[in-house]
């Protein structure tokens, strides 16, 4: 942690305290320790921030896209210089072990890059008119002010995929993380700063969610909430922007589907479904959850699968020996530990973990725990687990694989194994969820869409349709010609 950072909110381009003189106690999650701490305002500095983000927007947004470009292009240079040495920050406050903290940092850095090439993309069109001395033009023109409000299980990645979008496009942004996790994007902040970012562009703000929140909805200045995290936020905010007619777009998280076919390969399958369920502790929007193996294999999978689990690592996420770090908070820990318990009582094998690990007296950890005779109506079924459980369910074939697998009010991401192309093809166009991996764990990419169906989200973030969630659409029609 060689490089200092101002650990304050950024305000007009100004790194002051909380308004009322609130902090916030920041808890390493592996260790209990303090980190340090922050400030905690309230809806007084949101309020500033969006102020400072509206008189910055004239100017930010008649810059090129070159210009901006240039900006997002030096910050993500610089994020991955430094590296080495902010991913310390990152695990101290997520519990991220060492490659999932620098792998934070770097997907940041690629969202920068990403957007500023995209930015200069943003095109119009000219549409044939059918009266004669008139033209029809499209025009994209950036929203204006935007409020940033995301999740602690990527503290780097899901602000900068959402700022990276609105700042290419020319607007500008009030950005709130998480309680749990604000230094991340303080820092990522300040280097954008140093990349030529001018004041009041970007401001962070760190204090009480729902008044900031109600701030962000209530305010006219800020034309656009963009969210990461629950479900049940994400309805409150559907129900305020009803008020106001504040744009939205939602990644409100899912239950995802891995739909493993006798025919699959299935050493590619055990290899690496155990990396890909218990990375980052199972706290990925996007992570694999549900398992439905094919009756034929399920013993199989399980006799291949479960002594890999019982030899993973568990311990605080900084060293370089652990490979599952601890969950964000008690309260995230107790809720997984409740899944479980309620689980066994309906039925379902704890097959490995099922319990806080023997010996680590501090930390909000949770051994990684395989779920094998689940059923339709268990809680390891319906909930959404976000920790590292691995809940295996049998099927007999490609419908009811399907139909189990679409039996959730999410649709974010979904996996499918295969070397049958009629089987990838169908169950592909047929599971109702907006990302599918086939025979690949990778279902997000910085250069495609991120979409939520159902209950999932609104919009998509990432890709091209990501610039576009933070343009407006204008019709110019001029006549006389």
């Amino acid at each position: 942690m060689a490089i200092e950072y101002p650990f304050k909110q950024l305000i007009g381009g100004d790194w002051v305290d909380a308004s009322n003189g609130g902090t916030w106690d920041l808890v390493n999650p592996g260790t209990e320790e303090i980190v340090c701490k922050v400030p905690f305002g309230n809806a007084e500095d949101c309020r500033n921030a969006i102020e400072a983000a509206e008189r910055a927007f004239s100017a930010w947004s008649s810059t090129t896209p070159y210009d901006r470009a240039a900006v997002l292009a030096r910050a993500a240079n610089l994020i991955r210089e430094r590296v080495e040495d902010i991913w310390q920050w990152n695990s101290a406050e997520s519990g991220k072990t060492v490659a999932d903290a620098k792998g934070d940092l770097l997907a940041g850095a690629a969202l920068f890059e990403w957007f500023a090439e995209e930015g200069k993309r943003a095109y119009g069109r000219t549409i044939p008119s059918r009266r004669a001395g008139k033209r029809l033009t499209v025009l994209h023109q950036p929203v204006g002010v935007v409020g940033v409000i995301t999740a602690w299980n990527f503290p780097a990645y899901n602000p900068c995929r959402s700022i990276g979008a609105a700042l290419a496009a020319g607007c500008t942004v009030v950005a709130r993380p998480s309680e749990y996790t604000p230094l991340t994007l303080m820092i990522v902040a300040r280097i954008l700063q140093e990349a030529g970012l001018p004041p009041g562009v970007l401001n962070v703000i760190s204090g009480e969610p729902g008044p900031m929140g109600q701030e962000m909805l209530d305010n006219p200045a800020c034309r656009k909430i963009a969210f990461t995290g629950s479900v049940r936020v994400g309805k409150l905010l559907m129900d305020g922007a009803s008020r106001t007619v504040t744009r939205l777009s939602l990644e409100l998280g899912g239950n995802a589907p891995v739909l493993v076919f006798p025919d699959a390969d299935w050493d590619l399958v055990a290899k690496n479904a155990v990396a890909a369920k218990y990375r980052n502790v199972g706290q990925v929007c996007i992570s694999p959850q549900r398992f439905f193996i094919h009756e034929k294999a399920r013993d199989r999978f399980l006799e291949t699968v479960v002594p890999q689990v019982e030899k993973l690592k568990v311990g605080v996420g900084a060293r370089p020996e652990t490979e599952v770090g601890p969950l964000i908070n008690a309260t995230q820990r107790d809720r997984v530990e409740a899944i479980v318990a309620q689980s066994a009582k309906e039925g379902v094998s704890v097959d490995a973990g099922g319990s806080r690990p023997d010996g680590i007296d501090r930390g909000y950890f949770y051994r990684p725990t395989v779920l094998s005779n689940v059923t339709a109506d268990s809680s390891a079924f319906t909930s959404e687990i976000f920790g590292p459980v691995m809940p295996v369910i049998s099927f007999g074939d490609m419908e009811e694989a399907v139909a189990l697998a679409n039996r959730t009010p999410y649709g974010l991401a979904a996996y499918v194994f295969t070397q049958n192309l009629k089987t990838a093809i169908h169950t592909s166009e047929k599971l109702e969820f907006g990302l599918i991996a086939v025979n690949d764990w990778g279902a997000s990419h910085v250069e495609g869409p991120f979409p939520g169906w159902k209950q999932s989200g609104i919009g998509a973030e990432s890709g091209m349709e990501g610039l576009y969630e933070y343009l407006e659409t204008k019709l110019v029609g001029i006549g006389g010609l």
